[in-house]
């Protein structure tokens, strides 16, 4: 089943930094991982993006829709649903948001809190399948994702 994902709700549950300068990056890392393990699809919602960085980027199986400041993610997340209309049922809403988890369980869509949801992460992520070698981003799209969020690249030493 398919999820969509209240972005900024999910961040700290995951002992991510809501003031960080990559979190939502950080949080999209996360969850490629989490779709490339349990093959899942996921779309994930941020409000607050500056409107030059507003807009949907498809990275892998997660879709990252970034909302303009004054345009809150709840708002995304339930035209959404809207938009699936019946096929609605079909995926499950992570919010711990009262309001945006009655709104999916409206439009008949499973919902869980962003708590339960960080657990399932943590438990995929901990698995025994998961070498920890393995690179859950390639450099290319960090350097995507700090392009689009102005961020700097930290000098490494190869």
């Amino acid at each position: 089943m398919p999820y969509l994902i209240d972005g900024h709700n999910l961040i700290p549950k995951l002992g991510l930094r809501l003031d960080s300068l990559d979190d939502e990056m950080e949080l999209v890392a996360i969850l490629q991982e989490f779709c490339r393990l349990e093959r899942r699809q996921v779309d994930v919602f941020f409000d607050g993006a500056p409107s030059s960085q507003a807009g949907t980027r498809k990275l892998g199986a997660v879709t990252a829709n970034f909302s303009p400041f004054g345009s809150p993610a709840d708002n995304a997340i339930r035209n959404r649903l809207k938009k699936l209309g019946k096929a609605a049922k079909n995926w499950t809403v992570v919010s711990s948001d009262r309001e945006v988890q009655s709104n999916a369980r409206a439009m008949q869509a499973d919902v869980i809190s962003s708590d339960e949801f960080a657990k399932i992460l943590n438990r995929v992520r901990n698995s025994p399948r998961v070498e920890k070698s393995e690179r859950a981003v390639s450099k290319e799209e960090v350097e995507e994702g700090l392009r689009m969020f102005g961020g700097k690249k930290k000098e490494t030493r190869d």
